[in-house]
């Protein structure tokens, strides 16, 4: 199947690298006109010129998806191009891990919920009102397996992750309310291998070292499948959030975890 997506307009969050790349990726293969942003202007405008290449309709903004005042004027400037949004991917995060929560700092705590869990409400707060200028929409947030379950090491993590979850939840039942026909869900990868694992921070801010994790060794032990994913394979969950394939899906979690979060299994030698 080819253009699941033509003619909708997206805005990916996180969109330079990683999972948010393969998402701008696939969108914009499928048909859609992508807005990419990111706080990384050096990836982002070569991923940018890289599909325009290749005949998709792609732009870059720069965007800290901290800044409200940022928000309003990506949403703005969405709006005077293309004069409707179809796609909300709320991809932008990261991840901080400590030896134990006494030893996570209040400022990287307020850094994490700010990027991953303020992040995606001001992205909803200001997109909403573009989408419902037309009938229907898309609203996809990426939470994680960690949304789901708890992690050692990683509790603020877990407990931004978690928010996003439910956040998704009472967004899908008050867009259902009110009957605009935009649809929330949310995404919860597992071990995927992106350039994330080596920018984990461990420890106070500043102070820490860049955790050494081979997300393929951990995925080894960790996945019923046994190996880590990949981002275009989360990219793909999203593609089919964002279709019309997924008209009557709403208020729900589509996990791609490798089956982590359904159990474990003893391999045969």
């Amino acid at each position: 199947m080819s253009g699941q997506v033509q003619g909708k307009v997206a805005l990916v969050t996180g969109g330079a690298s990683g999972i948010g790349a393969a998402v701008v990726e696939v969108l914009a293969q499928e048909g859609a006109t992508v807005v990419a942003t990111d706080i990384d202007e050096l990836n982002g405008p070569e991923l940018a010129a890289r599909l325009r290449k290749a005949g998709r309709e792609v732009i870059f903004l720069p965007q800290d998806v901290t800044s409200e005042e940022r928000w309003a004027e990506v949403v703005a400037e969405i709006g005077k191009r293309f004069g409707r949004l179809d796609v909300l991917v709320s991809n932008a995060g990261v991840g901080i891990a400590v030896p134990s929560i006494v030893d996570m700092t209040l400022q990287d705590w307020r850094r994490q919920t700010a990027i991953n869990l303020d992040g995606v409400f001001l992205s909803v707060k200001h997109s909403l009102p573009l989408m419902r200028r037309h009938s229907g929409g898309s609203i996809i947030m990426m939470s994680s397996l960690a949304g789901l379950r708890g992690a050692a090491n990683l509790s603020g993590y877990c407990a931004t992750k978690g928010g996003v979850r439910l956040f998704a939840k009472a967004i899908a039942m008050e867009c259902a309310q009110i009957g605009d026909g935009i649809r929330v869900n949310s995404v919860h990868p597992g071990i995927i291998d992106t350039p994330i694992w080596g920018k984990i921070p461990t420890g106070a801010t500043g102070a820490g070292q860049n955790a050494p994790i081979d997300p393929e060794e951990r995925a080894r032990f960790a996945t019923p499948l046994g190996r880590a994913g990949q981002a275009m394979e989360i990219a793909q969950g999203v593609l089919y959030l964002a279709s019309d394939s997924s008209r009557y899906v709403t208020g729900t979690e589509l996990v791609i975890d490798g089956g982590m979060y359904a159990g474990g299994v003893v391999r045969q030698q």
